[in-house]
């Protein structure tokens, strides 16, 4: 035997080694019966190498048929990774013909690498039928809105704030009972806190508070049209450096701004900004940038509990 043919050999077997490395990364299917005792298990992962990490970018309140949403969209052009979108996909009523004047054209050319959940505005149709049909599997199996998937290390809930809450609680707890991950992020499109017109959206606070019990890191929403960080906090809204979850607000995608009636407590930063939010999510922690078309943006970091 040559010692070049068995080193060509050896090579080969540590490709092989090498392929099999990689990170599963795909949605779980939701229940399509929620509230049942047995939910499918969160899809198992193959922990990713040391150091590795993953891009979760995006924003809400998007498509308009104007010049804002097409910036927005061209900054994911760049941008590589998973994209989330935070609902109100097509103004102003969610029809299938603003999704394909409105959306396809900009932030549809990254719909492949889409999760989305729905807004209030999608559900303009009934069932949201035009969301669910654009985004097919993207968007859950069963037609509930609500599903989970792994990101790297990380556990990723796109929850659905405009459909029964409790179902969705009974859900939640089972997955995240059965996941091992040491990090959590959750996104729907009513924020609990906002410093905007919304104010704050109580009907969300149990997800909030299963959420908090489980220790999860990060909450994302949108609806009020607006930029805003949160420190973290807890299930009632007090500060909490230890265990609170960070909630960032980001209905930046393209709409008109909301100007700010009033400052909720522990907001840290608030910018009227088209852009979007670029998570990048670690096996210890993260770290976020909101990358405006002008202006000033944002940065910043965090460790997972």
């Amino acid at each position: 035997m040559s010692v070049r043919w068995l080193g060509a050999v050896l090579a080969a077997c540590l490709a092989c080694l090498q392929c099999g490395s990689q990170t599963l990364v795909g949605p779980t299917p939701a229940n399509p019966t929620p509230g049942t005792a047995n939910p499918p298990p969160v899809d198992p992962v193959i922990p990713p190498p040391i150091g590795m990490t993953e891009v979760f970018v995006g924003a809400g309140d998007i498509g308009t048929c104007d010049a804002n949403s097409e910036a927005t969209a061209r900054l994911l052009d760049s941008i590589g990774g998973t994209v989330f979108t935070l609902g109100d996909h097509a103004y102003p009523t969610g029809s299938e013909y603003e999704f394909q004047t409105c959306y396809e054209p900009t932030w549809g050319r990254h719909r492949s690498r889409t999760r989305p959940t729905p807004g209030n505005h999608d559900y303009e149709q009934r069932g949201a039928s035009a969301y669910f049909n654009y985004f097919g599997a993207n968007a859950g199996f069963g037609g509930t809105g609500y599903y989970s998937f792994e990101l790297g290390p990380w556990l990723v809930l796109s929850l659905n704030s405009n459909a029964s809450i409790p179902a969705q609680v009974t859900w939640l707890k089972n997955i995240l009972g059965r996941s091992k991950s040491r990090c959590t992020l959750a996104y729907w499109h009513h924020p609990l806190y906002a410093s905007g017109p919304s104010a704050r959206v109580s009907m969300v606070r149990d997800l909030w508070d299963v959420l908090y019990d489980a220790g999860a890191e990060v909450v994302l929403g949108a609806h009020d049209h607006l930029y805003e960080r949160f420190a973290p906090q807890d299930d009632e809204g007090r500060l909490d450096p230890e265990r609170g979850i960070r909630q960032f607000v980001v209905g930046t995608g393209g709409a008109a701004f909301h100007a700010s009636t009033h400052r909720m407590p522990n907001s840290e930063l608030l910018l009227l900004a088209h852009g979007v939010l670029k998570l990048t999510l670690s096996a210890d922690g993260y770290e976020w940038e909101f990358i405006t078309v002008s202006g000033q943006g944002d940065a910043g970091s965090g460790r997972c509990h």
